[in-house]
């Protein structure tokens, strides 16, 4: 990945018109939830004792929550307080129905941009029909050994920093065949920790749209994160934001959604 060094705040839209190459905001990656990490808890337990019995099993603390504490696995925002959380495959059919005529889209890597104590990788989709102005950009494969991948559908995160602040060391039980965290009785250690940004491209005049009810679906409420990239007036209280739901989708008859709830 190209490696830049930005000290700008970016409030630029996510997906971004025009036809240069687009500059993404920070904090704007995938949604990475309890079930995610669930999952990748379960897959490294089973890479590491794969002759674990089910007693052994059934007696495994849950451990990994304990590191993903950095704001790339927290349910709270930075950017404000309404987030639209859509599957992304979701995304990449609209994207190749609406603007790629079909085609699929073309993913590649793209650049890393360090801040203070953050780590941003991104991943700019394209339709082929920019694939000379991206040309100088790798690929996304499903390399083993890259931070990213794409593989069988399913994009691949291997964050290499979970964490803000570390106050846990993970330790290995050879003869209960489980892994333990165990809190370190030192201060905790502070950590630049890493995220991964997804940019779909759109080029000037053009636009992704969905229907008003799907994003009324989608829609979620987010709490204050901290600390804050947008000024604080662009936070609502949960009620505000319900009531603003509420007037744009006056027939939806499901509640808002509180996503850090």
């Amino acid at each position: 990945m190209d490696t830049r060094v930005n000290r700008r705040r970016h409030t630029e839209h996510f997906v971004k018109g025009g036809t240069g190459r687009p500059r993404i905001p920070r904090d704007p990656g995938p949604g990475v939830g309890p079930e995610e990490i669930d999952s990748a808890e379960q897959r490294l337990l089973e890479e590491t004792y794969p002759d674990r019995t089910e007693e052994q099993a059934r007696g495994q603390e849950r451990f990994l929550g304990r590191f993903a504490t950095s704001p790339a696995f927290l349910r709270t925002s930075r950017l404000g307080s309404y987030r639209f959380t859509f599957p992304l495959q979701e995304l990449l059919e609209a994207y190749r129905t609406q603007l790629c005529s079909g085609s699929e889209p073309v993913l590649r890597v793209y650049e890393t941009v360090l801040y203070k104590q953050e780590v941003m990788h991104s991943v700019v989709v394209h339709s082929h029909f920019y694939n000379q102005l991206f040309q100088d950009y790798p690929l996304l494969t499903d390399s083993p050994d890259a931070v990213c991948a794409y593989k069988d559908g399913h994009f691949i995160w291997r964050p290499e920093a979970m964490c803000g602040t570390h106050s846990f060391q993970l330790v290995r039980k050879p003869d209960q065949n489980q892994l333990l965290p165990v809190a370190e009785t030192f201060w905790p250690q502070f950590y630049v920790w890493d995220n991964v940004a997804i940019a779909f491209h759109v080029a000037h005049g053009q636009k992704l749209t969905f229907d008003m009810n799907r994003l009324r679906e989608c829609l979620n409420f987010c709490e204050r994160g901290y600390p804050t990239i947008s000024r604080r007036y662009t936070f609502e209280s949960f009620e505000e934001a319900a009531e603003h739901a509420k007037d744009l989708w006056p027939n939806y008859e499901s509640p808002l959604h509180n996503y850090s709830g």
